[in-house]
């Protein structure tokens, strides 16, 4: 086939008014498929995400660090991203940054903050139930010998802000903290750790990569770090934030790009779909997560109700609204979902981060909980009522079915 001459190039804009994007956003919300119980993991698409992302293919192509009239309306699309999701965050739109990821962002993050503080030392501080993503960076911003200074958590998962506060040290480059638990959905105390951040000159940076677009951003930060695919954007597209006199160096070779971008080309049709993603479900949030509240609720207390030798672990009330994690005993967590993923049920077990190595999760060790036959439920926005029921329904005689294969009975 040749090439369609009649078809004009390059293709025109989507128009882009106000630096918003609302006559790309259809009604309603998005519908998750039956059974999908792992939003936490990422959710669904969002229709307007989706609609962004398309128009954005034609709109977007071009470099936006060019000076032609393609690339400067690529530019224009890669600013009010840029605009729409610092309205979100509550900062400035030159302070936010398109990562590849999440765990991108927060490598860089971390990163950024032991370069550009090399010289106070190299102690950094983070909570025991961080992601593995950000224990990871932290390790590697640190001396090996030494390790990151982790400060233990409750048996809700909470985070001490004492605690925190007495393992900062002269020396100390840099704290992290997540805003919520990937786990258990327990909120941290950021204010108050950013607080005693402030007072001891350590920069903070918040992993809100679970509660963006679910709960208001805590204010009290240096760098923060979020991931589009949770809040309903694409994969892919991590969002890294940088408050504006913060000591943070661009990790790697080369220097800062002055445009505020990452080194590389930014995906400008992702970032855009997750720039609209994130106006869409905050727009829906208030109403969406006390529908989602509620249904938490209606698991956390039906669980317990109905399978026997159950712990339900994290804040019952302090938490993100649409987590919740129990553990089972004398079960393994992974013959549970796979008895539960054939009766059409995604949910999670053991570390959401590390799952594949079959590792315990390490929040659930740091907590004190039970660290086997581990569910998490994390409900995805548009999540019917019904699947929520149907899902209560068998999980007890799916418990039952393999307590008796591994002969234990009469609990």
């Amino acid at each position: 086939m040749g090439v369609d001459v009649q078809r004009p190039w390059p293709p025109e804009p989507v128009p882009w008014q106000g630096r918003r994007v609302p006559h790309l956003q259809p009604a309603g919300s998005p519908s998750p498929p039956r059974g999908f119980l792992d939003a936490a993991s990422g959710e669904p698409l969002h229709p307007a995400a989706r609609a962004a992302f398309e128009a954005a293919l034609d709109a977007g192509w071009a470099d936006p660090g060019r000076l032609y009239g393609a690339a400067r309306r690529a530019r224009a699309l890669l600013d009010g991203a840029r605009e729409s999701v610092a309205r979100g965050l509550g900062c400035r739109a030159d302070e936010v940054r398109f990562a590849a990821s999440g765990t991108q962002a927060v490598h860089h993050g971390v990163a950024g903050l032991a370069a550009g503080r090399h010289r106070v030392g190299r102690h950094v501080v983070g909570s025991a139930v961080e992601h593995a993503a950000a224990l990871h960076a932290l390790a590697a911003a640190t001396d090996a010998a030494a390790g990151p200074t982790l400060v233990p958590v409750d048996t809700l998962g909470r985070v001490d802000p004492a605690a925190f506060a007495a393992a900062l040290r002269p020396d100390t480059a840099l704290a992290c903290l997540q805003s919520a638990n990937h786990e258990v959905g327990t909120v941290q105390p950021v204010p108050a750790v950013a607080a005693a951040c402030r007072a001891a000159g350590v920069p903070l940076l918040v992993d809100a990569a679970q509660s963006v677009g679910r709960a208001a951003v805590p204010a009290d930060w240096s760098v923060l770090a979020a991931s589009a695919h949770k809040w309903g954007g694409p994969p892919g597209v991590g969002v890294l934030a940088v408050r504006t006199g913060t000591r943070w160096r661009l990790p790697g070779p080369g220097p800062d790009p002055s445009d505020g971008r990452l080194p590389g080309f930014t995906d400008l049709p992702a970032a855009l779909a997750a720039a609209v993603a994130l106006e869409a479900v905050a727009a829906a949030a208030p109403a969406e997560d006390a529908r989602l509240r509620a249904l938490a609720d209606r698991v956390r207390e039906r669980v317990p109700a109905t399978v026997p030798d159950v712990q339900v672990v994290g804040d019952p009330d302090d938490r993100l609204p649409h987590i919740v994690t129990f553990s089972c005993l004398y079960v393994d967590g992974e013959a549970l979902i796979t008895e539960l993923d054939a009766l059409g049920f995604a949910a999670s077990s053991g570390s959401s981060c590390t799952s594949s190595t079959l590792e315990p999760s390490h929040v659930l060790v740091a907590m004190g909980a039970v660290s086997h036959g581990n569910v998490r439920v994390s409900l995805p926005r548009g999540v019917r009522a019904d699947d929520v029921e149907r899902f209560l329904a068998v999980l007890p005689e799916v418990v039952a079915r393999v307590r008796d294969r591994l002969g234990v009975t009469g609990l």
